[in-house]
């Protein structure tokens, strides 16, 4: 960050002087330039996450799962949003023991031999067939129910890890003036769950300081009510401050330019879904690529027409520059390599449960996994808050 880029200290507010008459120092309030555009960030996230959707190996998920966090540990920023990226984590978590309990309660149509506990089943009618309450729980059912489950886990933890790298908010900011009302939606959707959390614990640490219950039933009750005011109060808040600041004015734009764009969008979105059915079909192959690109190029230009609509500017936008291009190519590279693997080696990326047996660590497979750690290198970590004087 270049001088310029922020006031001089002191400038529009009074500064306290010392004892002596002079005045105090005070160290600047401006706040430091990310170094990487937040859109790169979720692009590596998702582009993790759709590796992650390409096998239920568990050790290759584990790659993943810990990739992420490396980056996250020493990437993360000072926000709410980075703070609910263990929310993620304990989320995902569940979701594994769900998807176990199901196995384990419901069944599963993967035969096994190897029985664990037979529990006692729950006769249904006729018109349930397919579905059993109860009955023989074998370890071939639950492996296959806990790859499952990790390969979810992993892909929630990968978007928590977006939300750490680059919070929500400043995604908005990037977005194209075409997707702003779209973004806002979307933002104050996923900006819910950490204020949530924060408030959360906010009021535990309040209740803990003066001596009163903050967990179980009546603790939970007790939080759970000034949350949920909070909650609305700041939804009333948030709908204010929109209203006042003329959220939804649009400029006039010619009839044609409408026309255009909406042809361009939908064209494009066409385009992109024939292109990735063509690459997904094996007789689609010859088309598939460059369908998908004119679908692409297609709706970037919508995207473009559709931006002069926004009357909206944007303050200091963040660039797009060569760390920008190294974090997103990184996610890609790992996506697009594990997509070529589980096409040329699945046994391999989807080991199997019958027979039971302990799946193995493809090399190459895992190798392009660690590609993912390139941003925890060539990135400069992001600046840490500065603590509060006591």
């Amino acid at each position: 960050m270049t001088p310029s880029d922020c006031g001089p200290v002191g400038a529009g507010r009074a500064v306290p002087r010392a004892p002596g008459g002079l005045r105090s120092p005070e160290p600047s309030r401006c706040p430091s330039r990310p170094s990487v555009h937040p859109g790169a960030w979720w692009l590596w996230a998702l582009s993790l996450g759709t590796a992650a959707t390409r096998t239920t190996n568990p050790l290759l998920l584990a790659l993943l799962i810990a990739a992420s966090a490396y980056v996250v540990a020493t990437h993360r920023t000072p926000t709410p949003a980075a703070r609910a990226y263990a929310a993620f984590a304990k989320l995902a978590f569940a979701v594994l023991l769900v998807r176990m309990f199901f196995a384990i309660a419901l069944g599963s149509p993967v035969p096994g031999t190897h029985i664990l506990l037979t529990l006692p089943e729950v006769p249904l009618p006729h018109w349930a067939q397919g579905i059993r309450l109860g009955g023989k729980v074998t370890a071939e059912a639950l492996v296959f129910a806990g790859y499952d489950g990790l390969r979810l886990a992993t892909l929630l933890i990968c978007v928590g890890a977006a939300n750490a790298l680059a919070g929500p908010a400043r995604l908005l900011k990037s977005l194209p003036g075409a997707l702003y009302e779209t973004g806002v939606a979307v933002v104050v959707a996923l900006t819910f769950a950490p204020h949530l959390i924060a408030d959360v614990q906010r009021l535990r640490a309040a209740r803990r300081l003066r001596g009163r219950p903050d967990r179980g039933v009546r603790g939970l009750l007790q939080v759970g009510l000034p949350v949920l005011e909070g909650a609305l109060e700041r939804s009333v808040a948030l709908a204010a401050a929109m209203e006042a600041r003329g959220y939804g004015r649009s400029a006039e734009v010619p009839a044609r330019v409408r026309r255009t764009t909406a042809a361009l969008t939908l064209g494009g979105l066409l385009g992109v879904c024939a292109g990735t059915y063509g690459l997904l079909t094996a007789e689609g192959g010859t088309y598939g690529v460059p369908l998908l690109l004119a679908g692409v190029a297609a709706a970037l230009a919508g995207l473009r027409l559709g931006g002069r609509r926004s009357l909206r500017t944007r303050y200091r936008p963040d660039p797009w520059n060569a760390r920008a291009w190294l974090v997103t190519g990184s996610g890609v590279a790992v996506a697009a390599l594990l997509s070529l693997a589980s096409a040329r080696d699945p046994e391999a990326l989807h080991p199997g449960v019958v027979p039971l047996v302990a799946p193995a660590l493809p090399l190459w497979p895992a190798a392009a996994i660690l590609l993912a750690l390139l941003p925890a290198f060539a990135v400069p970590q992001a600046p840490k808050a500065p603590k509060e004087p006591s």
